[in-house]
């Protein structure tokens, strides 16, 4: 299986926050945004193994800045890193000022997906091959949060976590 750049999967939904979607502040409800921000994750997700994709987990999301009705509201998603069967997908969301057109980051989330066949069952995915400073970042990140999720879970021990020990060594 031939590995894919982190741009290949790159994925950009522009919209604008419209009444119906907005909280009694007048700000873009959160689960809305999480879903948009999941339809965006699950299409780089897609893009990068061309299978069905599966949301596993939304690992991280930081709702930093409210988002006004009448917004547009850009979601980039890319996937950072893949292992075996799944993938972390980076989103980040910005809010454009109409008048200036000036981008402001506001939000940003982590999901994991996995790949599966149309059974259902888990798939293989490429490995993931970052360019950019910021996807290198990214993608070194990756590991360390698997590792600390499985350790969280139980399933490695600590000496196994290397990515981990490595920032205390």
């Amino acid at each position: 299986m031939q590995a894919k750049t982190a741009k290949e999967s790159q994925t950009i939904l522009t919209d604008m926050v419209l009444p119906g979607e907005t909280n009694a502040l007048n700000n873009l409800f959160g689960g809305e945004l999480l879903a948009r921000m999941d339809r965006a994750a699950s299409i780089a997700a897609g893009r990068h193994c061309r299978r069905i994709v599966v949301t596993a987990s939304v690992n991280h999301v930081a709702f930093n800045k409210a988002v006004p009705l009448g917004s547009v509201v850009t979601v980039e998603a890319k996937v950072s890193r893949a292992f075996k069967t799944s993938m972390e997908v980076v989103i980040d969301v910005w809010i454009e000022d109409r008048e200036s057109g000036k981008k402001t980051k506001a939000n940003e989330g982590i999901y994991t997906f996995v790949a599966v066949d149309n059974t259902g069952q888990p798939v293989d995915v490429p490995e993931v091959m970052p360019e950019t400073d910021l996807e290198k970042q990214r993608f070194a990140a990756a590991l360390r949060r698997k590792q600390l999720s499985l350790l969280l879970a139980g399933k490695i021990k600590p000496n196994d976590a290397s990515e981990l020990k490595a920032l205390f060594e």
